[in-house]
């Protein structure tokens, strides 16, 4: 899309949308403020709707030339299934970001990502600006079978190498992302960075993998988050044994000091709420008030 035509666009405005697999979804929306500030590892907060909650997505990508970023999700919740049924012209009510502090991007040596489910979304940007410093990327992306992964040709256009691993063993090796990186590691590959980017059970058992080698290993967090801007409290974490908030400390922190556990336990707090009204079976009434 030229910049003549995006001219003539809306804010927010969703210029292309593409299913990437059976519960994924991207989206490329016209944003050219954002997309000029944008970095790896920052993220947005997206209101659908004037009556819509406020959730926060990672950049998967951005042009600064066409002006428009792009997110990529599943539709898992009431909030991000009525964000999928948007439609390419419509717009966004609202979106705010970059916010979070971006990746912190050095000539390191040899970096490993190390990516599961979505976080494949993450780490994209992620090893793109880690290539692009010089470093040797070498990206390791998991998920439960071949039909899920995601960006296959742009984690290889933008890594050294690319390993794979499916817990039923349809691609690569039969296993998980933390499977790999012992592999890799036994293998006496000189690793100087490590980034773990997926559900919180991969990156705490990932990290875990690192922690007996004094490996630096940097977990992005995904904690219930509503403001975005380090005013309400929700996405408060313990990071060696202080609290910091994912928005406005993070969302990315050292691994070795994260309690997973407890940030584990405080994503579980609104599974009922969220299946009563993602199933139907209660009435949502945030669209009432």
């Amino acid at each position: 899309m030229s910049n003549k035509e995006n001219t003539a666009l809306d804010l927010f405005t969703i210029v292309q949308k593409e299913e990437l697999n059976s519960i994924t979804k991207k989206l490329v929306i016209y944003a050219p403020d954002i997309a000029a500030k944008a970095q790896a590892g920052q993220f947005l907060i997206i209101k659908v709707h004037e009556n819509s909650e406020r959730i926060p997505l990672t950049f998967s990508d951005w042009n600064k030339k066409d002006g428009t970023i792009t997110v990529i999700f599943q539709e898992v919740g009431f909030s991000s299934i009525e964000l999928g049924q948007l439609k390419v012209g419509e717009r966004i009510q609202n979106l705010a970001g970059p916010l979070g502090n971006p990746s912190e991007i050095h000539k390191y040596g040899t970096a490993v990502i190390a990516c599961g489910g979505l976080g494949t979304a993450v780490a994209y940007p992620v090893a793109k600006a880690l290539k692009e410093a010089g470093n040797k990327v070498i990206t390791l992306v998991g998920a439960r079978n071949k039909d899920l992964f995601i960006l296959e040709k742009e984690i290889e256009a933008v890594s050294t190498e690319v390993i794979y691993s499916t817990d039923d063993g349809s691609k690569g090796q039969k296993g998980f992302v933390s499977d790999l990186l012992k592999d890799l590691i036994a293998k006496k590959e000189q690793i100087n960075i490590v980034f773990v980017i997926g559900p919180p059970i991969m990156m705490m058992v990932t990290s875990e993998v690192t922690r007996p080698f004094g490996i630096k290993t940097i977990a992005s967090l995904n904690p219930i988050m509503v403001d975005g801007m380090g005013m309400c409290g929700a996405c408060r974490v313990t990071v060696d044994g202080q609290i910091k908030f994912a928005c406005v400390d993070g969302p990315e922190f050292d691994a070795h000091k994260v309690d997973f556990k407890e940030l584990i336990q405080r994503l579980k707090c609104y599974i009922p709420e969220e299946k009563q009204v993602t199933h139907g079976e209660g009435h949502c009434q945030c669209h009432n008030h």
